[in-house]
């Protein structure tokens, strides 16, 4: 099999990604209307791609150890090889029909699902790591839940301290407008915005070759540029709330206008999952590819790793902006619009819970996904805010996609081998 059809698919899933993923950092920056679709496709694409190309992680054979062991395939590289194609072809329809009915699905488990049916037709059941399918069936109750009830408790003290306190709540006259309350509390979203995706974003962005002649420990760094962020939101936040106070005294007015300050927050969140998407979840349509290179070149089994050649590392960020510029609206419209009504407050909500939920995920090493991590913060700010605000018939059509992304992928990739090993090793 020529390397450039493998190329041509690892593309096409790349294409796929960002299509259907982009909707995690932007949909509800979109939905709330802090960003038009094409201000959101613009921003992302750039720091989609900067991240993908200059940051993207040294991807690594673990992406298929976690699933199966590949030291089974040592002996038979082909079948490696063959296997993450279809691979590739798998995943790539399956990203392809959720983005066509706008479903937000995880690349991942899509991956993850593609990799153990090939291993089960290749190998044998002994060859999945069936406790590591387990989890991620269990990401599927679990990520949703907690995300939400963050999102549920963060969006209920935003509400209360800032936009809609209880009566009788403020301490004096001079304090009782919303924009002065915003005012105290802006120093406080700042650090809360910076400390949750500076802790995602950038240990791992420090930790790469373009930063080696950096002498500076990496935790020093990154408080310092996490405090910079801080201070440049801050004194921009409290900037335009002092403009914004001498125009208007009306508390509906002045709830607008703070929403408007808010939206300025939540496009810097989206920001941050834009970069840190790029530079982390390339790897679910360009590993397979690497690997494949690898095999191809050397016919033996990448046991240590892999280093991306940059071509690859292009390849995968020039898709993943495509994909989000000409299919992301679909998935954007069903994240943003689509469960229920954003304001930017409530999308802000729903993004810091989603960060925070990933981060806690990881630090226990527990499987999860943006995509159902994001959908359970809209839906915990909807039931939040009243049932009746909740769009149940999109929430039963995504779920049902989460439910079938692994069995799917997985029947498609082993019928793929299947073709494959009969056309190519017969």
């Amino acid at each position: 099999m020529e390397i450039y059809i493998t190329a041509f698919l690892a593309f096409y899933v790349a294409w796929n990604l960002g299509a259907n993923d982009v909707a995690n950092s932007m949909g509800t920056s979109v939905g709330s209307k802090a960003l038009t679709i094409k201000q959101a496709i613009i921003v992302a694409g750039i720091l989609e791609f900067i991240g993908a190309v200059i940051f993207s992680k040294n991807v690594s054979s673990k992406i298929a150890t976690d699933v199966t062991d590949i030291s089974v395939f040592s002996d038979r590289p082909e079948i490696l090889l063959l296997g993450m194609t279809g691979v590739l072809i798998s995943c790539g329809l399956w990203l392809q029909i959720a983005t066509n009915f706008g479903l937000p699905v995880a690349s991942s488990h899509a991956v993850i699902g593609a990799i153990a049916g090939f291993s089960l037709v290749a190998a044998g059941q002994n060859a999945v790591n069936w406790e590591h399918i387990l989890e991620i069936s269990l990401a599927w109750i679990v990520t949703p839940l907690i995300s939400g009830a963050i999102a549920a408790i963060f969006y209920s003290l935003l509400k209360h301290s800032i936009l809609d306190p209880p009566s009788g709540s403020e301490p004096s006259s001079a304090r009782s407008d919303t924009i002065t309350r915003l005012v105290e509390w802006i120093p406080w979203l700042s650090v809360i915005l910076v400390s949750i995706f500076g802790v995602i974003v950038l240990p791992s962005l420090f930790d790469r070759p373009v930063f080696d002649f950096i002498t500076l420990p990496h935790r020093d760094l990154a408080l310092a540029f996490g405090g910079i962020a801080a201070i440049s939101l801050t004194v921009d936040g409290w900037n335009q709330l002092q403009r914004l106070k001498e125009v208007s005294k009306d508390k509906t007015t002045q709830k607008l206008q703070i929403e408007r300050v808010l939206a300025r927050f939540q496009v810097v969140s989206a920001c941050f999952v834009a970069f840190g998407h790029g530079a982390n979840d390339v790897g679910n349509a360009i590993a397979p590819l690497a690997i494949v290179v690898y095999v191809f070149n050397n016919h033996s089994i990448p046991f240590n790793g892999l280093n991306i050649p940059i071509w690859i590392l292009i390849l995968g960020g020039l898709g993943i902006v495509l994909g989000l510029s000409f299919q992301g609206k679909n998935v954007i419209t069903t994240v943003g619009e689509g469960i229920i009504h954003l304001q930017p407050s409530s999308g802000f909500c729903a993004e810091i819970a989603t960060a925070t939920t990933i981060l806690i995920a990881s630090r226990f090493g527990f499987p999860v996904s943006t995509s159902h991590a994001l959908v359970g913060a809209v839906v915990g700010i909807g039931i939040f805010q009243g049932w009746q605000n909740v769009s149940f018939a999109t929430i039963k059509s995504v779920i049902l996609a989460w439910v079938v992304t692994l069995p799917f992928t997985a029947v498609l990739s082993a019928i793929a081998l299947l073709i494959l090993r009969s056309l190519f090793l017969n």
